[in-house]
């Protein structure tokens, strides 16, 4: 005779203690892209929270290039479904949401790789990252370092979402490049405009109204942009920097 036990599944709650807040070049969900890494020029400091910004906490993390941070997608709604819209899938097919990395999820939690570009421990403990998908005022976690040996499989499977989404030429109108060079970090800011809109960052239930300007928050400005062109010969054009 076969002996069987029965396990009792309960549910259990768990607290959770932001250990620090990102201030980040994202001020609004509109415009952050949908990946860590395909907008390297995106800047965020995470700064840590008392008790958790002893510099002790990092010791040795100089010497890291990458960060998993763990983090509540805070702005999105408590509430989840079992069935999401990517909008990689265009915004009309469903999925279950464990196949996807929408924010809809049960618990709000986000996993992001970013790269560490320097750390201070001057009058508490701020961390410098870039390449990230985080919205300013974002609550960590967790930071964990990333280790490529272990971590790295080229060779996965991605589902739905195989490759990087397509690139769309950005340009800029000349009212838009004059408003450029009046800032001193035209440069860097010239750079983040062009690798968030390439990734045409519309809701997918937009892409058939090309007459529309659309404003993207970045930084400190107001990015104005409209849609050029058909099918693949799509082009976003930058048409004012308030």
């Amino acid at each position: 005779m076969t002996e069987q036990t029965a396990y009792s599944i309960h549910a259990v709650d768990f607290t959770l203690t932001a250990i620090g807040r990102i201030a980040s070049d994202y001020p609004d969900k509109f415009g952050v892209p949908r990946q860590p890494g395909l907008a390297p020029a995106g800047r965020a400091i995470l700064h840590l929270l008392p008790p958790f910004d002893d510099p002790q906490a990092v010791r040795g993390l100089e010497n890291v290039s990458h960060l998993w941070l763990t983090f509540i997608f805070h702005r999105s709604p408590a509430r989840w479904t079992p069935l999401v819209r990517p909008p990689r899938l265009g915004g009309n097919t469903k999925i279950g949401v464990f196949a996807t990395r929408s924010t809809h999820r049960p618990n709000r939690l986000g996993l992001s790789l970013v790269e560490l570009e320097k750390i201070e421990i001057k009058n508490g403990v701020r961390l410098h990252l870039s390449g990230h998908d985080l919205i300013d005022g974002t609550p960590v976690l967790d930071i964990k370092p990333y280790l490529p040996w272990v971590e790295s499989h080229p060779e996965a499977q991605a589902g739905f979402a195989p490759g990087p989404p397509p690139g769309y030429q950005v340009d800029f109108s000349a009212k838009a490049e004059a408003a450029l060079a009046q800032r001193d970090d035209e440069e860097s800011l010239r750079d983040l405009i062009v690798q968030v809109l390439r990734q045409d960052p519309r809701p997918a239930y937009h892409q058939d109204t090309p007459a529309r300007v659309y404003g993207v928050s970045l930084r400190d400005v107001n990015v104005r942009f409209c849609i050029q062109g058909e099918t693949d010969g799509i082009r976003m054009r930058v048409v004012g920097i308030d």
